[in-house]
């Protein structure tokens, strides 16, 4: 059962990895451009960080999953550092643009906070994640990493829950501030859960 989740979670990182692909084979008036007025539209600096947080929040979520799984690092640990930094610098990247766009989300304050949040969250974990290893504190290093990849799984739960809460919602613009913020803190919740888990039989085993 645990294999099988993580196979689920690979099949999705990936499918959602490849979105920003749309952008170079769709027209952008049938993409999310398309909904966004034209001042966001013409602002070369949202843009820019559009296409920052999408990007690189995708290779994020592309790799990141890979650095879960002790065979692997143990059996390739150069390759899992490599993985880890491409990882850290564009979650970075993301994050930052990701919280300067989720200013201008739909729905307003709400919406907003809701994605302004998860950018900071993100980064925040990461950068302390990042801080941990170099410290040399292996633990809260995987800790830290969980709670950051729960933050880039966010791009796979807010496409899952996003149709969903639509057909249970009338309102377009209710289901969409409910969305900016269920779309990461039951992951965090779900990562807290598993590093409570890893903790717990780490006690054990001392």
């Amino acid at each position: 059962m645990k294999n099988l989740l993580f196979i689920i979670l690979v099949i999705c990182a990936l499918l959602v990895g490849a979105y920003p692909l749309i952008y170079v084979f769709v027209d952008h008036k049938h993409t999310f451009l398309g909904s966004k007025p034209l001042e966001i539209l013409n602002n070369p600096v949202w843009r820019f960080s559009f296409f920052c947080h999408i990007i690189f929040g995708a290779v994020s979520l592309f790799i990141g999953w890979r650095q879960f799984g002790a065979k692997f690092r143990n059996k390739h640990l150069s390759l899992h550092r490599l993985i880890g930094k491409t990882y850290i610098l564009s979650v970075i990247i993301s994050s930052l643009s990701g919280i300067y766009i989720g200013i201008f989300a739909h729905g307003g304050i709400v919406s907003s906070m809701g994605f302004v949040s998860l950018g900071i969250v993100w980064f925040i974990t990461t950068v302390i994640a990042f801080l941990k290893i170099k410290n040399g504190d292996i633990r809260q290093h995987q800790n830290f990493m969980t709670y950051s990849y729960a933050c880039t799984f966010a791009a796979v739960t807010l496409r899952i829950l996003s149709p969903l809460l639509k057909l249970v919602i009338e309102t377009p613009g209710l289901s969409y501030h409910i969305v900016a913020w269920l779309c990461w803190i039951p992951n965090l919740m779900f990562a807290y859960y598993i590093n409570r888990k890893r903790s717990y039989k780490s006690a054990i085993l001392e």
